[in-house]
């Protein structure tokens, strides 16, 4: 019994504060001197049912040039387009943390 129940509560641990969400478009738009990554998902409730509330995310790439040998700086981290003050290394990171601004996963 008692390690059916630590198992339990190494699952509501691990797994309990999990963030998920549904990702609704993934485009990358722009060519030449400058290029976007967008990803929109949508949020889950806490039921883990999907929500109308959306996130979009955005990151951007600038280059000199116009050829397809133009000299590119690296990919600027990923933005919530709502709320442009935090950056993120990864879209997925950036998701987790719209959603639980809204109160969602």
């Amino acid at each position: 019994m008692k390690k059916l129940f630590l198992l339990f509560m190494i699952f509501v641990f691990t797994y309990g504060n999990a963030f998920a969400y549904q990702v609704l478009s993934t485009k990358e738009i722009g060519k030449d001197d400058a290029r976007n990554q967008n990803v929109i998902v949508r949020c889950t409730t806490d039921t883990g049912k999907m929500s109308e509330e959306t996130c979009s995310l955005r990151r951007y790439v600038k280059c000199l040039g116009k050829d397809k040998q133009s000299l590119c700086t690296s990919w600027q981290p990923w933005r919530d387009l709502r709320d442009t003050s935090a950056t993120y290394s990864d879209w997925k990171s950036a998701a987790s943390a719209c959603c639980k601004r809204k109160g969602l996963r």
